[in-house]
């Protein structure tokens, strides 16, 4: 028995890990790497192990940086079965094809740059995969997971999925695995939520577990409580709307977004916000997600299934449009002050809030509000980090708004979280960390005690 891991080591993103037990080879998660501009060349490298040689795929959560690199794995030869969560299963066909579209998107730009510049089309590297490839990778999803039920994966493995309270359909997932007469219990803990946040459950109480592999995002730092949190939310936005300005959100559709409109929903009823308030919800991806967080109430905790219960959409309220059409988005960059534009992605790596920002950063009446975890490497990072200026679609933009970031909005567990989770294991004899910078990992190692801790590099191979 061994585990390898091919993402996320030493890192934040593209986890993906490889279980090898009495003959199985089973993956947990296979996602995208995200970042810095190099990242199409590192998704584009081999995983380090044969795609082909893949018996079964245990897919976490929907988050890309867990998932956005199935289709590749199809598209080099893996034809084995995907077994997630119902609501995982739908998320992850969003956002793959969200995805696949991105990447198409992006190969034809740079081809049109290399023809401006005198270059061969081929001399620049084509999609990561295309739609069909994602289209194709979606024939392979078969079980679905209920949370507590046992599902025999492959000789020697049995998997049981138990909510993790990240996202939507979010799961840890505990292995029990037998070899040559020997029995280890395994878990991967994917992306651990928050307790206390509203929407959906608390992490689930895990059971003993020989080895976990956990994630560490927030190993080195506590989130603030909710209050605080939608008072300084709610302080910035009445704020900016009172001088005139703009408010530009990015935000990841996947959980972010709707939460965000649940605290909008909710300040509004309280008088927190201006009940005038105009919320645009520019992301086509956040609009598909919405819809379906609504098809999935089980996933809800007690407060949010009393809403549905009383008629209620907890996501939706007056002021709030759905902006899907390109032409409506692009309409949104002569709104001058009084809006709230949210939009994709919440690292501003992409998608349509680089727009909203090349329009909004310069003004000093407007205000920019990141509500989630910024990678090294991205705009995001770089206007959180204080940059005077940054470069958008070739331009040199300066930074004149006014930069919150409200971090307890995140769908992680801050290192309070990680350490109790990790606590009601019950002493695993071994912990490896992953999913987290290097540091923040050295520092979460150092207040974890009786068991032996490690953090593996990439491609390293840890022997059970």
């Amino acid at each position: 028995m061994r585990i390898s891991f091919h993402g996320a080591a030493r890192g934040v993103t593209g986890s993906c890990h490889l279980l090898e037990c009495a003959g199985s080879r089973i993956l947990i998660d296979c996602g995208m790497f995200q970042g810095g501009r190099e990242l199409h060349e590192e998704n584009a490298e081999p995983f380090g192990f044969e795609p082909k040689e893949i018996d079964v795929l245990l897919l976490t959560h929907a988050h890309l940086d867990h998932c956005g690199r199935i289709p590749l794995l199809h598209r080099r030869g893996f034809r084995g079965e995907i077994v997630t969560t119902s609501a995982s299963r739908e998320l992850a066909r969003l956002v793959m094809l969200d995805a696949a579209g991105l990447e198409e998107d992006e190969a034809k730009r740079r081809a049109r740059h290399a023809h401006r510049g005198g270059r061969q089309d081929t001399d620049e590297p084509g999609p990561l995969y295309t739609t069909l490839d994602a289209l194709n990778a979606l024939d392979l999803f078969g079980r679905s997971a209920v949370y507590g039920e046992p599902l025999d994966i492959a000789p020697g493995a049995r998997a049981t999925f138990h909510d993790a309270g990240h996202i939507l359909g979010s799961a840890f997932i505990f292995l029990e695995l037998e070899e040559d007469g020997q029995r280890k219990t395994v878990i991967f803990s994917g992306d651990l939520g928050s307790p206390g946040r509203p929407i959906l459950r608390d992490p689930a109480d895990p059971p003993h577990a020989d080895v976990v592999v956990m994630e560490s995002t927030y190993g080195d730092r506590t989130h603030k409580e909710l209050g605080p949190l939608l008072d300084e939310l709610y302080g910035a936005v009445s704020a900016t709307v009172a001088r005139g300005g703009n408010v530009v959100i990015p935000t990841f559709a996947l959980e972010r977004a709707q939460e965000v409109l649940y605290a909008f929903r909710e300040g509004r009823d309280e008088g927190r916000v201006p009940r005038a308030l105009q919320v645009f919800l520019d992301s086509p991806m956040a609009i598909s997600a919405t819809e379906i967080f609504r098809h999935h109430p089980e996933c809800y905790d007690r407060e949010a299934r009393e809403l549905l219960a009383d008629d209620r959409d907890p996501f939706a309220f007056p002021g709030l449009h759905f902006v899907r059409d390109t032409a409506d988005s692009v309409a949104l960059n002569k709104v001058r002050g009084g809006a709230v534009l949210m939009a994709g992605s919440g690292m501003a790596t992409g998608g349509r809030v680089r727009h909203h920002l090349k329009h909004n950063l310069a003004h000093r009446g407007n205000s920019v509000v990141f509500v989630g975890y910024a990678a090294r490497g991205t705009l995001a990072r770089r206007i959180v980090d204080g940059a005077r200026t940054v470069h958008i679609f070739g331009e040199e933009i300066a930074v004149r708004a006014d930069v919150h970031t409200i971090n307890g909005f995140s769908a992680h567990a801050d290192q309070t979280e990680l350490l109790a989770w990790h606590r009601r294991i019950g002493g695993p004899e071994r912990t490896v960390l992953v999913h987290g910078e290097p540091d923040v990992m050295v520092r979460l190692a150092a207040r974890l005690s009786g068991t032996e801790v490690s953090m593996p590099a990439l491609h390293e191979r840890v022997e059970l």
